[in-house]
Parts: C-alpha cells; structure tokens; sequence
C-alpha cells in the first residue's frame, strides 16, 4: 500500500529484535505512518523502498501513527546495518532535498 506522501521521519535509534526484524525509532515530522505502508529510506542521496510490518506509539501496537508521535517501526525484511541514525524515511521518492 503506498504511504502518505507526506510522512517524513528522521531516524533516531536503530535496534534488532530476534525473530521480528529490525525496529527504527524517531518522530513522525509530517504526514502519517500505518502498518503495510511501503515507505523510502533515503540516505546519502540513495534511497530504497521497505514496507512497514509493526507500528507502536507509546509502547503501544498502533495500526497508524500521525505527525508529532514518537514511534518504533517495524520492518520484516531490513538488517540493522540497512538503516542507521540520521538516515530519513519518507513517503515519497519525489522531491527529496534532505543531504547528509
């Protein structure tokens, strides 16, 4: 399913979770976050395509996250080393002006 085009998240901790996959953690700076969302990682100029397997706000299973949330994401087929802090999720590949 594809993402709001507006969500934007820069990632803050990066951790695996043993038989789930690997968990990003950030605040949502715009638009909105929801499980089977297919969102971009974009990192030194290149991005790469992930869909959302897990969301949680608060500690809490949510099915969508909004703009202000501070939330961990799931992603079922991402290795830790795929995603690191700093890197930006976003919900679009058009447009991206974020540089390291």
């Amino acid at each position: 399913m594809p993402a709001d085009p507006t969500f934007r998240m820069t990632v803050q901790e990066v951790f695996s979770i043993k038989g789930r996959g690997t968990v990003v953690t950030g605040r949502i700076e715009s638009g909105t976050l929801g499980v089977g969302d297919e969102i971009w990682i974009q990192k030194g100029g290149l991005s790469r395509t992930v869909v959302v397997s897990g969301v949680e706000v608060n500690r809490k299973v949510q099915a969508r996250a909004q703009a202000g949330d501070t939330i961990g994401a799931l992603f079922k087929e991402l290795e830790q080393g795929d995603v690191q802090q700093g890197d930006v999720l976003t919900g679009s590949d058009l447009d991206f002006s974020w540089k390291p």
